[in-house]
């Protein structure tokens, strides 16, 4: 399993499979739970054309590489914001989502964050990012028929 940073070669292959694996993710963990608005919005906004817009915007991902095929992939907005974490089902429950997390928190360190990170988790993931060192902060919100967990991790210096 390699796990490197996705640079712009990679895109024309892996967006389209990022995508695809965020959509099967999502149908099977996060939207069943969300308005049929709030499911169709959050899946538009998060397709193959929502991933490379991201990217535009500096929205710092990286993936995990079984062989050739994507095994899961995180991005980090502002140095602060965990944004993505999504791992195939054949790949979960093996530490891999540990191991994208700290890919991905050292990288935006590196490149100037303080530390301190946020993430609106689904439901289905509270536990995980428990696990991680994520704390909620907040009760459950519902935005745009999208429902989330608010969650934090400070700085612990390590």
């Amino acid at each position: 399993m390699v796990i490197r940073p996705l640079d712009s070669a990679d895109v024309p292959v892996l967006a389209p499979a990022m995508a695809a694996l965020l959509r099967s993710l999502a149908l099977e963990f996060i939207v069943h739970e969300s308005t049929p608005l709030g499911a169709a919005a959050f899946l538009a906004e998060n397709d193959e054309q929502g991933i490379r817009g991201y990217l535009a915007r500096g929205y710092a991902y990286h993936v995990a590489l079984d062989g050739e095929r994507l095994a899961g992939f995180i991005a980090i907005r502002d140095n602060s914001h965990l944004f993505h974490l999504f791992v195939g089902t054949a790949w979960q429950r093996q530490g891999l989502a540990r191991r994208l997390w700290h890919a991905a928190r050292a990288a935006a360190i590196a490149r100037g964050g303080d530390g301190n990170f946020t993430v609106n988790a689904s439901n289905y993931a509270v536990s995980a990012y428990e696990r991680l060192g994520f704390v909620r902060v907040a009760p459950t919100q519902c935005v745009k028929g999208l429902s989330f967990n608010p969650m934090h991790l400070a700085w612990a210096g390590n």
